[in-house]
């Protein structure tokens, strides 16, 4: 198979899985317990601790681990929510699920206020129109860093900047972007991050929210005193210590691998480019993820690309996972002034550290072929 869907998740790294071999089988011990078994598992757990925090240069007691981004976005924003009376959520209006669901429960729930941000016909959030929303004296901002479905590149540094002049606490969601960029938490004054270990080649069902130190929350999970009283529950061991390997893989070779998939993007993009000159590229003039690449194909419809591709083995999606058999059109799209029609017949190639040429090279030939196949079909040929 020809993988090019790692943004909705990636195989699990050789290293990731042999470290956690040991915490599935012979060292099960609950990190709360005093004896041996359950130090051996606390030591498990805080080296992985560090080695998360380092990926982002953050201190280990800002991390707490969740069951993946999806928590951790419930978590930074609900948390942060119930420590006031009056929440008011300004976000950006093509955040992930994970961020939007939260928002409408604490409007639906807790009397929240939500201030929706547009972004460009680029994807990039509008400055001028976030300053506007942020002179509305909301409690959290919260602004992906880069887009599942795009990879269009977020301005953190000067949304960070806004934000700090109006004392509004901000969050981003990261899941896509750790990994693949670089994100140093001291450099640009964060209060909250969220990650997901699948996304960098580490295990599903394990993540974590970064918490600036003395960032107030209220937890979501109810029970024991896990991680600091922040997030109850027994921690996923075997899950974490699979997140902090893949942490620490990434940080050693990021720069080489970005810059090796950043070339086989831009090699997909030139050869659609020239076999498929009536395709059209979304976020082509925004700075992208290095793997990402979101076409659209006038004339078919994504469903019928994803079938043709995937019966020669090729995988890849059109827009987010979470939306799978749903044909709605992509929000994040619409709200880039995409026409239903084009937004249809996109399709989103993810490319990771099992992509080589020859993966580029045979996608482009079926997508081709399949695509004038369809056309065909569609014409009456």
């Amino acid at each position: 198979m020809i993988y090019l869907d790692y943004n909705a998740t990636s195989p699990l790294r050789s290293e990731c899985l042999e470290v956690m071999l040991p915490y599935l089988s012979d060292h099960f011990g609950n990190p709360s317990s005093m004896h041996l078994a359950g130090q051996r598992a606390r030591q498990a757990l805080d080296l992985a601790r560090h080695q998360v925090a380092a990926l982002i240069n953050a201190q280990p007691s800002e991390i707490i681990f969740t069951s993946g981004g999806t928590e951790a976005n419930n978590l930074a924003l609900i948390g942060s929510s119930l420590t006031t009376e009056s929440p008011t959520i300004a976000i950006s209006r093509i955040e992930h699920p994970a961020v939007l669901k939260p928002v409408d429960y604490l409007v639906a729930q807790h009397r929240a206020t939500r201030i929706d941000v547009p972004v460009d016909t680029q994807g990039i959030v509008d400055l001028a129109k976030l300053e506007e929303s942020l002179a509305r004296g909301p409690t959290l901002l919260s602004i992906m860093w880069a887009n599942n479905e795009i990879g269009s590149i977020q301005p953190i540094a000067e949304i960070v900047r806004l934000a700090q002049t109006h004392r509004v606490p901000f969050h981003s969601d990261a899941v896509q972007a750790a990994g693949r960029l670089l994100i140093d938490v001291k450099a640009i004054p964060i209060d909250l991050l969220s990650l997901a270990a699948h996304k960098l080649g580490g295990p599903k069902g394990v993540g974590a929210l970064y918490l600036r130190h003395g960032r107030p929350i209220r937890p979501i999970h109810h029970g024991g005193s896990h991680e600091r009283l922040r997030r109850a529950g027994t921690e996923n061991i075997p899950g974490i210590v699979g997140f902090g390997a893949a942490c620490a893989a990434i940080s050693k070779s990021m720069t080489p691998e970005t810059t090796r998939v950043e070339a086989l993007r831009n090699r997909l993009e030139a050869e659609i480019t020239r076999t498929l000159p009536e395709s059209l590229i979304f976020a082509s003039r925004a700075p992208r993820l290095p793997n990402t690449l979101n076409a659209g194909f006038p004339g078919c419809d994504a469903e019928s690309i994803l079938m043709a591709l995937d019966l020669q083995d090729i995988a890849v999606s059109s827009g987010a996972a979470c939306s799978s058999g749903n044909l709605s059109v992509s929000h994040v799209l619409s709200a880039m002034g995409v026409p239903r029609d084009v937004a249809r017949s996109s399709i989103r190639f993810s490319l990771g550290f099992t992509t080589t040429a020859a993966d580029i090279d045979r996608t482009v030939q079926v997508l081709t072929e399949s695509i004038d196949k369809i056309r065909r079909i569609k014409r009456g040929d």
